[in-house]
């Protein structure tokens, strides 16, 4: 939370529409690629420049840019110049701090979402944040570095018979946000996986390891969630608003996506309980050894009184003392403690205490 504040408060006192990269460089170098495509025709390739895609925003067909680095200003600068882009909007590209989001700026639409990946590694979330600048036939997607989740949907327009090439760009970002969205069903798999370790960890032996992967499983749970909740309205306003470029065609698919985003929800809400539960197992867990080492030590407290008595009264130094001076005394002393010991043990078995 105190590496969010120090981002807010880095654009604090900014002229608004200031073209500053609020974040984590990710990206050595910003990386430009095109798909262009209809039915019949289609071009991949990587643009040196960023004045080398202006060509593809006035064809017929369909043209998918990506940018990939926001650390380069000037770059979104020259773009917002040559599209008219409004400031705010690139204010927004650049702040990778920005909740999920659409805004209609009339001549473009604009959209954020969250991109979530799973770090095998560090068996952690990563986030990352995508915008979306929607024209009459074409797409600006701007992300922070390169690699996504998008390599499915660029298989399917390489396939000449597949639906994306038969339709349009609406139907492009509709195959882009189901794609976010179907990833959030395999992350939940792998959250779930996690958890369900977990809680055999926190029954067989809990210990502070165990404590901070909790931790850091909520914080993630809590981030994926935010992402997820306010993406939920994002597409709901795709097929709910008259946005002219989203057709009646497509905004079926996007009802159905708002219904899966919807059982994203759900299932994340589900596993923030469990890890609320687990936090309570774990307390309880530790409490339960707690109470057995205490008990533990309360027997042998308890065995060891009486004991300790004898041991008292046959150590002072009286010099009248006449079991001191019996032949069988010493052999006699250990009898009756063995006998003491043995009848403790047993009434604490007979009490189920052992």
């Amino acid at each position: 939370m105190s590496k969010q504040v120090k981002k807010l408060h880095s654009r604090a006192g900014s002229v608004p529409g200031s073209l500053i990269h609020i974040g984590t460089r990710k990206a050595e170098h910003v990386r430009i690629s095109v798909i262009d495509y209809d039915s019949e025709n289609l071009e991949e390739k990587i643009l040196p420049s960023i004045d080398q895609i202006y060509p593809y925003l006035d064809t017929e067909s369909v043209s998918w840019i990506n940018i990939d680095g926001l650390h380069d200003t000037d770059v979104f600068a020259e773009l917002g110049e040559k599209l008219d882009l409004h400031p705010l909007l690139l204010e927004d590209v650049l702040d990778t701090s920005q909740r999920p989001k659409i805004d209609n700026y009339g001549k473009h639409l604009f959209i954020i979402m969250k991109m979530v990946t799973w770090d095998e590694k560090e068996k952690t979330l990563e986030f990352e944040q995508v915008s979306f600048i929607l024209g009459d036939n074409y797409i600006i997607s701007v992300q922070e570095h390169i690699g996504d989740i998008f390599e499915n949907v660029r298989q399917r327009i390489r396939n000449d018979r597949s639906r994306i090439r038969k339709m349009g760009i609406d139907y492009l970002l509709y195959a882009l946000l189901d794609a976010a969205v179907d990833c959030y069903f395999l992350l939940l798999n792998n959250l779930g996986d996690q958890i369900e370790n977990i809680e055999d960890e926190l029954v067989l032996e809990p210990g502070p390891e165990i404590l901070a992967t909790i931790h850091h499983l909520k914080r993630d749970i809590l981030v994926l969630r935010k992402s997820v909740w306010h993406l939920r309205p994002v597409i709901a306003n795709l097929y709910r608003e008259d946005y002219g470029t989203i057709t009646t065609e497509v905004q079926t698919f996007l009802r159905d996506l708002h219904d899966n985003t919807i059982q994203v929800i759900d299932t994340i809400e589900t596993y923030r309980d469990m890890i609320s539960g687990m936090m309570d197992i774990y307390l309880s867990s530790i409490s339960n050894r707690m109470n057995q080492v205490m008990k533990v030590l309360t027997i042998f407290a308890a065995i060891f009184i009486p004991l300790t008595f004898f041991a008292g009264v046959y150590g002072m130094n009286f010099n009248f003392m006449p079991e001191l001076d019996w032949k069988w005394a010493y052999p006699v002393w250990w009898l009756l403690i063995i006998v003491i010991t043995v009848i403790m043990i047993l009434f604490f078995k007979k009490k189920k205490w052992l």
